[in-house]
């Protein structure tokens, strides 16, 4: 057994390298070291085993949260002091079955071993070695087995102090979490450019007190990067109080927001808090914030200017101190020129503006929503194992999402049910096929002949003669296809336009900033 690429690695932490790097570069060293199809490394987080860096996993792979009490495998490799070697007959379900990247419809494990990482006695998390041919790690010499473990272990605590020393330089308590910490079951799940943008926005923000308006389409997760700025802020440690604006009645919005004494109106019988007191010293979001009533958002305004109250029926001032993140699906700017909304607080709310990206300009982050949710629909579903076939994710991949994350959820989750009714409860692995999803493609393919043809747009296109595109997928692959596709096409559209952002995106029926962001993303300048 080679353990030279374990020096490599020591080697290279010194230099400027990511956490996610480092421990890519640790999964490759193992895997050179012990010759195997897939190697992946998990930390422990709050029951969670997260994976950190894999090799010969899918994609979905990535996302999804194995919950140790529901893994029994991976709960005998953490809980095991020692090396842990399966048999290839093992009963015990692995939780890759499925998983494993190779075209195979259905893959399935053969040959598993492990081990727990511990470090200073404090377990980390675990290393996970499969082979798809069984015995396949017979030859293996125990001692220098335990040994290249041993280093794995090295490799990381060593990693986490240069990573701690670097925290402390920077005196950033916000890069320093991120450096010190993985994936948590609530955090933003995506490598995305444009999700990886918006967590530069959020890192930038957050420790800040300014009040940031998040905006975007519904169903993007406006409320997760609420709490995300949140979590990230100095006030952390207190309450993040919500308040959906939109679901309240415009009678009692004033009392919801502000509190009110007894006596106050008709039902008001005790004193009560409004959530701007709850939220003192913490965050207040306000979501749907461009549903608030006119009269409301007069109150609203002084108490962002001044930071004080008054309870409805009372006299008294009171001071809070209160961080606000407003959220609206609504373009506000639109509804200040109609007089729905007030200029003034527009301004107050929007210091710092953030924009959450639709789903459908986040490339191939819709395989790791995807996979996270199936991880956690399995388990409320009460079956072994969820996985999309090539079939449905050739379908998600062509979808164009009006309805974002939340729509990919629902969807998958009535997908699952779909074959679950089909399969069996009790099947190893219940396959989610194209026709569970039943989604329209944005493009159709014609039997044949291996190119893309012109979606419905391009009739409204054709008015100005622009002539047809057609983009051959033989050699790029569907995705790529459908890139070069929008490339193309709003290349054409720049030179009719002579350049005019805004009536490209006209006749493209979309928004000027949701173009821009497609162009950035196909590299058009």
């Amino acid at each position: 057994m080679n353990i030279s690429p374990f020096i490599d690695i020591v080697e290279d932490l010194n230099r400027d390298l990511s956490q996610t790097q480092r421990y890519q570069r640790l999964v490759l060293a193992i895997q050179r070291a012990i010759p195997c199809d897939v190697v992946a490394l998990l930390k422990l987080t709050d029951g969670y085993l997260l994976p950190v860096a894999a090799l010969g996993l899918k994609d979905e792979a990535l996302a999804r949260q194995f919950a140790v009490a529901q893994h029994p495998r991976l709960q005998h490799i953490l809980n095991n002091s020692q090396l842990t070697r399966f048999d290839a007959d093992s009963e015990l379900p692995d939780p890759y079955d499925g998983l494993v990247d190779d075209n195979s419809e259905q893959l399935h494990v053969h040959d598993c071993m492990g081990s727990a990482i511990y470090i200073d006695n404090n377990p980390w998390g675990i290393i996970t070695l499969d082979a798809m041919l069984a015995g396949s790690f017979d030859a293996l010499n125990p001692i220098e087995t335990r040994a290249c473990f041993a280093a794995v272990a090295a490799v990381i605590k060593t990693s986490q102090h240069i990573e701690a020393l670097e925290a402390r330089v920077e005196h950033n308590h916000q890069v320093a979490q991120r450096l010190l910490e993985t994936v948590s079951p609530s955090e933003i799940i995506g490598k995305s450019t444009a999700i990886n943008t918006m967590r530069g926005e959020i890192d930038t923000v957050a420790p800040s007190k300014l009040s940031v308006l998040i905006t975007g389409e519904t169903g993007v997760g406006k409320e997760l990067v609420a709490k995300s700025l949140h979590h990230n802020s100095r006030r952390k440690n207190q309450p993040l109080v919500q308040i959906n604006c939109a679901a309240l009645p415009e009678n009692i919005v004033e009392s919801e927001l502000f509190g009110h004494v007894k006596g106050a109106f008709s039902g008001a019988v005790n004193d009560r808090s409004g959530r701007f007191e709850l939220a003192d010293s913490g965050t207040l979001f306000l979501d749907e914030v461009g549903e608030l009533p006119l009269a409301v958002q007069a109150k609203l305004l002084r108490a962002l200017q001044y930071g004080e109250i008054q309870r409805v029926g009372s006299d008294k001032t009171i001071v809070v101190d209160v961080r606000i993140v407003a959220a609206t699906n609504r373009d506000l700017q639109q509804e200040v020129k109609e007089g729905r909304f007030r200029t003034d607080l527009y301004h107050r709310l929007s210091v710092y503006p953030l924009s959450v990206p639709p789903l459908r300009e986040r490339e191939k982050d819709y395989l790791l929503l995807a996979g996270y949710f199936l991880e956690k629909s399995q388990h409320q579903l009460g079956v072994a194992k969820l996985r999309l076939q090539q079939s449905a994710i050739e379908q998600l991949a062509r979808y164009n999402w009006p309805g974002n994350v939340r729509e990919l959820e629902h969807l998958l989750s009535r997908a699952a049910l779909k074959a679950i009714t089909e399969q069996g409860r009790e099947a190893r692995i219940v396959s989610i096929h194209g026709e569970h999803l039943n989604l329209q493609p944005l493009e159709s393919i014609t039997p044949g002949s291996g190119s893309v043809q012109t979606p419905p747009m391009q009739s409204d296109i054709q008015k100005s003669s622009m002539p047809a595109i057609t983009v051959e997928v033989n050699d790029l692959g569907l995705r790529e296809a459908t890139d070069e596709y929008q490339r193309q096409i709003i290349s054409q559209l720049l030179e009719g336009e002579q350049g005019n952002l805004a009536a490209v995106a006209r006749r493209l029926k979309v928004d000027r900033s949701n173009l821009i962001r497609t162009m950035r993303r196909l590299g058009l300048t």
